[in-house]
């Protein structure tokens, strides 16, 4: 058998992930404080780029047209060295004689900016003071307490061994060994710690931290440590009855001893919690204006991003250099020429996709906008996608952590898209209006709470097609307990 080459002319059509187009779908999927990250770091790895004051003015000459979607190469498949060579045309920047110091003089002291603010707010994180830790606070009773030198090496390790909920994670044979004492000596010490605020502080289980606050409360009422001590089970599961049939006391006696215990916190050190709260900041705002809505894109905070018109001047000094090392300083400044250009073009395109997916979500949700969560109506990727002649992916990207100011609240912008459940009648319901038709109907019982079949039977009278176990699914998904746990005594 005889081998030979052959060569074969096949035409092919493939998808190749530029380094531009990672980039943009890398910055579409950023939450808005991820893009500021993203651009600090991009401003400290390159020279070129920096932030244009909020006093400058934009200079429309120096924008940059943006003809091709970015992301439309995902869309439609168009090959990446095609679309670069496009861009190389017109712009430029594929062309070894192309003159980068007049390039850069279009980039004068303005230069490509974004973002829409006049001034600057002052950030919240300048004014706010630091709020106390759980162990500082510990520390701080210790240090006003008759401890001795050895008493405070084992209190510290004890706080030191505190879970964020106030709970000791350590043994107090491990204390003893870190600390060459006895094991009782570390209980003597572990007791005097539970004295201190907040109650129930340093327990080792649910049932002694229960216990410490009943103490410290002054609680003399004996069946509430019987109740903590053998009957944390019948608690939970709000079988007041058999408490009170195997302590044969009256049930009264019982639930006052629950009304009790229920003013206990479970995890006292969660008070001083150190996790900060990120509030939630707004990507796109929608504002009603007569009978429509009117987009406002949120720029604030975001860094309006120029090319530096310092390194133009170093361009021109190059010339007087030798060949080599002008050559090598001539190609540095161009590769962070386009990296930034590619940067700010990315971000402007970021912006424009959001607008455009925000814009085509109020134009499908118009009724809830209107009038509230009832009128919600079922969404689907494909439908923004179609509307907007994107892809799903795209779309997918720019609902993930983006948030939509409306007149019915602040809501991420996936919140808009769910299934649809059908009506007995014609027409079908968003998933999360019927959830909060669940809600709501929890929230109107009265001593004895519905079940799930109660509840799929009432939403059957409402023209509402579900079953039980759909129910049970989306009750679990907000939050909400089982009837059996739901009973309301007091």
């Amino acid at each position: 058998m005889a081998f030979e080459l052959k060569q074969n002319l096949k035409l092919s059509q493939q998808l190749i992930m530029t380094p531009q187009l990672q980039q943009a779908i890398k910055l579409l999927q950023l939450s808005r404080q991820e893009l500021v990250d993203a651009i600090n770091q991009e401003m400290e790895e390159n020279p070129l780029l920096e932030e244009a004051s909020a006093d400058e003015g934009m200079d429309d000459t120096a924008n940059v047209d943006f003809e091709k979607d970015i992301l439309s190469e995902e869309r439609e498949n168009i090959k990446p060295v095609e679309h670069t060579e496009e861009i190389n045309v017109e712009k430029g920047t594929g062309t070894e004689e192309f003159d980068w110091a007049n390039y850069l003089e279009d980039y004068g002291p303005v230069g490509v900016t974004y973002g829409g603010a006049d001034s600057e707010e002052t950030s919240w994180e300048n004014i706010l003071t630091e709020g106390q830790s759980l162990a500082k606070h510990l520390t701080w009773q210790m240090m006003l307490s008759s401890f001795s030198e050895d008493e405070e090496r084992v209190g510290h390790q004890i706080i030191g061994n505190l879970d964020p909920n106030g709970y000791l994670s350590a043994t107090a044979q491990e204390i003893a060994a870190l600390e060459n004492v006895s094991e009782e000596f570390v209980e003597a010490v572990l007791k005097k710690v539970q004295d201190f605020d907040p109650p129930g502080i340093a327990a080792r289980n649910l049932q002694e931290c229960m216990l410490i606050q009943a103490k410290l409360l002054g609680a003399e009422n004996k069946i509430i440590e019987v109740i903590i001590k053998e009957y944390l089970k019948d608690l939970e599961l709000k079988n007041y009855a058999h408490i009170a049939h195997k302590l044969k006391v009256p049930l009264k006696e019982v639930e006052a001893a629950v009304l009790c215990i229920s003013k206990m916190n479970p995890r006292p050190g969660s008070i001083y919690s150190e996790e900060k709260t990120q509030p939630v900041v707004p990507d796109v705002y929608v504002v009603k204006t007569g009978d429509d809505y009117k987009l406002i894109l949120n720029d604030d905070g975001l860094p309006r991003l120029r090319i530096s018109n310092f390194y133009r001047e170093i361009m021109a000094g190059l010339s007087g250099h030798g060949q080599q090392d002008s050559e090598n300083g001539k190609k540095y400044i161009k590769d962070k020429v386009q990296s930034a250009t590619w940067l700010i073009k990315s971000i402007q395109q970021r912006q424009n996709t959001i607008y455009k997916v925000a814009e085509s979500i109020v134009k499908f949700q118009k009724d809830f906008l209107d009038r509230g969560i009832d009128y919600l109506k079922p969404l689907v990727l494909r439908d923004v996608a179609s509307d907007i002649e994107m892809h799903e992916s795209t779309i997918s990207r720019v609902v993930n952590n983006k948030y939509m100011h409306t007149p019915q609240g602040i809501f991420e912008m996936k919140y808009f898209f769910g299934s649809s459940i059908k009506r007995t009648s014609a027409g079908t319901v968003a998933a999360k209006s019927v959830q909060e038709e669940i809600r709501q109907i929890i929230s109107s019982e009265k001593r004895k709470p519905y079940s799930d079949c109660e509840i799929v039977n009432i939403l059957q009278a409402k023209g509402i097609d579900i079953a039980r176990r759909t129910v049970a699914k989306y009750r679990e998904m907000m939050g909400i307990l089982p009837s059996s746990r739901r009973k309301k005594y007091f």
